[in-house]
């Protein structure tokens, strides 16, 4: 007889171990005089053993199936369907990649349902988790008065990990941050978890969330799955291969609404140029000293390690941070946002940078609402709340609605300054692409010409989303 019991976010293996055994995972451990393996290998380690018609006693799960019916009724679209069907037939364990605003939430709970397993949602963000948190209660907690409510909904409750809660219930929702300190104790809890924004898992930190969990069914859902270090390969074994992808252009005047993207450029005054130029040569001028190369991947951390080394890579550093500020928020990108503001008076509009310093300038300018990081929980919801009923129509953000955050509104953005990661524009560009009837949305990115700012966003644009539909 084997037996396996979960362990502070790993699988011990004990008894009648074949000798020369190479299940995955598993390897002997002197401290304990027993096989151990992470967690998320508990799905592999029981195929194997019951592959070879070997006798077991599973203590390590402490789930069953559960049946979690949706109390409101789902009529999938073509593509939620066809990722759905793609979900199963790979053993309920994969990633699906879908456009914000898509419906890659409505697929979870199908998927949840057709799981039918204590299910654990884990999420980037605070205000994703009270996003999913009512979705889960739409979906799957029926109100007393219901008709056709069974008395298994009738007891379903979600519970929270994250932002001061700790309440674990058949449906949970959680913080990747809290995942990675509760599954230690509670990753033998749930049989199925849903990664959104699943490219945060291969994470060096992040990914203990599903490594100590020995939940066997598993869904990563993201808009943009390509990470710039190349981890995402790495969720071929913490959630399952990609099973289903579809492109925000094959959406468009369908499930998404059309839209344009208009890049502006604008040039700087004669003030921003002289300086703008002397800073960057100075900045130029160290990095070519010094053999620094952008090109590889350490370029970067190269240069931040050189300039702190002597006064010179200081005055180096600083001019980067000065030249990188004017092309950024020159006065010109300014008057352009207000003109936009004026052209689209009628329409709900986003405003994106890529610092909270610009964020902040345009809302003392323009007197409108803004939301960073700093912003606390009670203003953020007032402000989502005033935008989705066009008291305030215009938003201004750094980042944080970059991802997640539903905003059907929007039909306007406008990207003052950010990365040159593809994955924040196409984000930006999915916050305005809910479809609703009539609607045409439009991305306007603001560029200060003959800056760096030209390459930055050629290198952002290289998505097929920043192709206009036909």
């Amino acid at each position: 007889m084997i037996f396996l019991k979960f362990d502070k976010g790993t699988i011990c293996v004990e008894g009648n171990v074949p000798p020369g055994q190479k299940w995955p995972g598993l390897v002997w451990d002197e401290r304990t005089s027993n096989f151990r393996a992470p967690a998320y290998y508990y799905r592999q380690i029981v195929m194997a053993i019951r592959s070879e018609k070997l006798e077991y006693t599973d203590n390590a799960r402490s789930f069953a199936v559960l049946p979690l019916p949706l109390v409101k009724k789902i009529q999938p679209r073509d593509h939620q369907q066809n990722a759905l069907q793609a979900f199963a037939a790979a053993g309920k364990c994969g990633v699906v990649v879908m456009p914000t605003g898509s419906g890659k939430t409505i697929l979870a709970c199908l998927a949840i349902e057709i799981t039918a397993r204590p299910t654990l949602i884990l999420v980037p963000t605070l205000d994703l988790m009270q996003q999913w948190v009512g979705v889960l209660q739409d979906f799957f907690c029926s109100p007393l008065e219901h008709q056709n409510t069974s008395a298994e909904n009738q007891e379903i409750k979600i519970g929270m990990w994250g932002g001061g809660s700790y309440d674990t219930q058949k449906l949970t929702v959680s913080t990747y941050d809290s995942a990675i300190i509760h599954m230690p104790h509670s990753g033998s809890q749930f049989g199925f978890l849903i990664f959104d924004e699943c490219h945060h898992l291969p994470g060096p930190q992040t990914r203990l969330a599903a490594i100590m969990s020995v939940a066997p069914f598993r869904l990563g859902l993201t808009a943009t799955l390509e990470r710039s270090d190349g981890r995402h390969a790495d969720l071929q074994s913490l959630c399952g291969p990609t099973v289903f992808e579809v492109q925000i252009g094959q959406l468009s005047h369908q499930t998404l609404s059309p839209y344009d993207v208009h890049t502006i450029p604008v040039a700087l005054s004669a003030e921003e140029r002289a300086t703008y130029d002397s800073n960057r040569e100075c900045y130029l001028k160290f990095v070519r000293e010094r053999g620094i190369d952008f090109r590889r991947s350490d370029g970067w951390s190269q240069f931040i390690r050189q300039s702190a080394r002597d006064e010179a890579g200081r005055a180096a550093f600083k001019s980067y941070l000065i030249q990188k500020k004017i092309a950024q928020s020159p006065r010109a990108k300014l008057l352009q946002v207000w003109q936009l503001i004026v052209k689209h008076k009628e329409s709900r509009i986003l405003i994106f940078t890529q610092d909270n310093d610009t964020a902040y300038l345009l809302g003392t300018l323009f007197c409108l609402p803004v939301l960073t990081h700093h912003t606390r929980m009670k203003e953020r919801i007032e402000f989502l709340k005033m935008f989705k009923e066009g008291t305030r129509t215009v938003l201004v953000t750094s980042k944080v609605l970059n991802e997640g955050v539903d905003v059907p509104e929007a039909s306007v953005a406008i990207v003052v300054s950010g990365s040159a990661t593809v994955r924040e524009h196409v984000q930006r560009l999915g916050r305005i692409l809910r479809a609703s009837p009539g609607k045409k949305a439009v991305l306007y990115e603001i560029v200060s010409d003959d800056t760096s700012e030209l390459s930055v966003n050629e290198r952002r644009r290289a998505h097929n989303a920043y192709e206009r539909p036909s």
